[in-house]
């Protein structure tokens, strides 16, 4: 077990639980940014020290991201939206913690289900980070579409300027758009070449060779 992993995870966890109580700014970076960067940085941290991921561990990690974007869900749900001086708040009320506490058991089981089935990676402490990160983006799944519904501005930024969701989401798929408008065509819409043609014999229009020109009058007087 990786105690760093295990520090880093708590430490996280006591960071939101403590804000996410106590009420905080919306902030679209805090909201979707940092979840994103965690998972990266969880999932990268999978395959080091020699581990090899298996069957049984890739299985038993999708089981436990399912699980834990499952409650994240459940938790965007349960937090509350309020404006408050012209920006959007959160907070979620106390009973939340159970759903805390539902992801911390469902971590617990999996790690022990996944020990009795050899799979040491997903029983081990190095996708506590990428769990965490997947529970935070399956929270902001919810979370955003409310805070765009609600009509009020996120809150600005440590900077001063506030994060454009919809700006960044609309730039995004553009860039999907031109990507793929860029890609080779396929065979159904590949443009049709101009059909060459060979051009006809005489014989096949019909027209007589110059050699039958001059056989004609010949036969004509054979027959005479």
């Amino acid at each position: 077990m990786n105690v760093l992993h295990v520090l880093a995870a708590i430490g996280v966890v006591i960071f939101v639980v403590v804000r996410q109580l106590s009420g905080e700014p919306l902030r679209a970076k805090r909201l979707i940014l940092l979840p994103a960067i965690l998972a990266v940085i969880g999932f990268t941290s999978l395959g080091k020290g020699g581990r090899h991921l298996t069957t049984t561990d890739l299985a038993c990690l999708v089981i436990s991201a399912v699980i834990a974007a499952g409650i994240g869900a459940a938790q965007g749900a349960l937090i509350r939206l309020r404006p408050r001086d012209g920006e959007l708040w959160a907070r979620m009320p106390v009973r939340g913690l159970w759903l805390w506490l539902a992801l911390v058991l469902s971590r617990v089981v999996m790690t022990f289900v996944a020990t009795a089935l050899h799979a040491h990676v997903a029983g081990s402490s190095a996708p506590i980070l990428l769990l965490l990160g997947i529970n935070r983006l399956g929270q902001a799944a919810v979370v955003t579409p409310r805070a765009l519904a609600s009509g009020v501005p996120f809150a600005p930024e440590k900077d001063g300027r506030a994060f454009d969701v919809r700006a960044a989401l609309a730039d995004r798929f553009d860039r999907f758009d031109r990507d793929a408008g860029a890609s080779p065509t396929t065979g159904a819409h590949r443009p049709a070449h101009p059909r060459t043609t060979r051009p006809c014999t005489r014989s096949e229009r019909g027209v007589p060779h110059d050699r039958d020109r001059h056989r004609d009058p010949a036969r004509r007087r054979s027959r005479r």
